[in-house]
């Protein structure tokens, strides 16, 4: 291994102490606005490339409606899932992660799975993927990951040694990596793949009472993935196909739908659980959270013009409603600020009052002025708070609910550091021909990489999460296993 023979500075020289872990209060949470390298880093991020999206750039949308199946009020407060039937405007923005806006929409990849619902009590965002995982879990973590997934600054190529290198350096990767790597890292289309919100977000109903809980969009068409050599034959020969598909859809009537299904789990089991409820590498397992059923989102319209709509769409996972609430994932945590910052400079000051992103019900602030303000500004209303003209004032009904934080101001790791056992397991649940071609895809993916250290230190988590995944990965390599 190279001897490092820099110190990683911030933009201003400082030395920096801890460029793994977000400073927070304690081991969960939530992180401290005093986190200045954090700050720092997601907010250059947001401006390295203009002016398509950092992530997320080649998208396609839709408008749809959500309809309520099941009365969960006794969890929530939150007004769009007030009663059975009532239905909520909404608009999905499905993406790939890595690849520039014009890219291949069947690469191997992530998908992007955001929802604006339109409530009567302003928009939510849940911005999710089609996995219910991520590669990483603290969100300071995060630009150097996304650069990794970007084209090297010399040779503008994409690079498999860097994404390599950090994955194997990175092992709470590793279920992301398996799942990406398997028969669903290619849905065969937008419509045949599940949704997540992937975070734990938390529920509080209208007496105060809380649960943690996640988002599960289950497609009613059933999951259809693409073989790679069919994926790459699509990328040569027509690479909307997802977007071309989606949209011909809709055309043609064939609307497609999705059941969302949550798991709930007691505000008190977060502390017992076996695995940490905040981390996003992990999942819960259903036979300890089932599923229930909330309701059914349809998509019945497409967009009139894709730049005003899909384009200017704007998504974050902090746009909240009464009701529901955010929880200590850190990987969380970060976006609630990174997202909304970069809407801020990709599409403005004011991306809310675009007609994609405006509210459908009564909106009353003091923000004034910006770029391209589209509205009458707020005339000659009162523009401070608190006032004695009659202006909006806060609803203490609609305060976040409270909750208790413990521990040291300091750049603070996850007390769980098992990154083995969910992978495992599985891997361990796939079928024989699953697993070959799993490996498969992963030997070809890891063959470019140049440094047979970065491919042992890989193959040695891959051991880690099951000894034949190992040593079958190795094998393909024409490697042994690491000691």
């Amino acid at each position: 291994m190279s001897e490092n023979k820099s110190k990683l500075t911030t933009s201003w020289g400082a030395p920096v102490g801890d460029n793994q872990n977000s400073i927070t209060a304690g081991s969960r949470g939530p992180i401290l606005i005093q986190d200045v390298h954090l700050l720092e880093k997601l907010a250059h991020f947001n401006r390295e490339r203009v002016p398509e999206r950092v992530v997320h750039a080649k998208g396609a949308g839709a408008h749809g409606y959500f309809e309520v199946t099941q009365d969960l009020t006794a969890y929530t407060k939150a007004s769009f899932l007030a009663e059975v039937g009532k239905r909520t405007p909404l608009f999905v923005r499905f993406s790939t992660v890595a690849g520039e806006n014009g890219s291949s929409d069947t690469v191997r990849d992530p998908r992007g799975f955001a929802v604006k619902f339109y409530t009567d009590e302003g928009n939510y965002d849940l911005v999710g993927n089609n996995t219910p995982v991520f590669f990483i879990r603290d969100a300071i973590k995060f630009p150097d990951f996304i650069h990794t997934q970007k084209r090297h600054p010399q040779t503008h190529l994409k690079n498999p040694n860097a994404v390599w290198d950090f994955w194997s350096l990175s092992p709470e990767s590793l279920h992301q990596v398996t799942i990406l790597m398997s028969d669903r890292g290619i849905p065969a289309t937008l419509r045949h793949m599940h949704g997540f919100g992937s975070h734990t977000f938390k529920w509080v109903n209208a007496e105060g009472q809380g649960v943690w809980v996640k988002y599960h969009f289950k497609t009613e068409q059933g999951v259809q993935n693409l073989a790679t050599d069919v994926a790459a034959q699509l990328a040569a020969e027509n690479p909307d196909y997802h977007t071309e598909d989606l949209f011909h859809a809709i055309e043609q009537g064939d609307f497609p739908s999705w059941k969302l299904c949550v798991q709930i789990m007691p505000l008190e089991d977060a502390n017992t659980y076996r695995f940490d409820p905040f981390d996003v590498t992990k999942v819960w397992s259903q036979k300890d959270y089932p599923l229930i059923e909330v309701g059914r989102m349809v998509l019945d319209r497409n967009p009139a013009n894709y730049f005003a709509e899909v384009e200017q769409a704007t998504f974050s996972p902090g746009t909240l409603v009464p009701g529901i609430d955010v929880s200590p994932d850190k990987m969380l945590q970060g976006r609630l600020f990174a997202y909304g910052d970069a809407h801020r400079y990709r599409v403005g000051a004011n991306h809310h009052t675009l007609p994609i992103n405006r509210p459908q019900s009564e909106v009353n602030h003091y923000q004034r002025d910006g770029q391209m303000i589209s509205t009458e500004n707020g005339g000659g209303s009162a523009y401070y708070e608190p006032n004695s003209l009659g202006g909006p004032t806060e609803t203490s009904a609609h305060k976040q609910a409270p909750f208790e934080v413990t521990g040291e101001a300091n750049s603070t790791a996850y007390d769980h550091h098992d990154h083995y056992t969910q992978a495992g397991d599985l891997y361990r649940l796939l079928s024989e021909g699953e697993r070959e071609r799993l490996v498969q895809t992963i030997v070809g993916a890891m063959k470019p990489v140049e440094q047979d250290e970065i491919k042992l230190r890989q193959i040695g988590h891959f051991y880690k999460a099951d000894p034949e995944y190992g040593v079958r990965v190795a094998e393909g390599l024409g490697l042994s296993v690491p000691e």
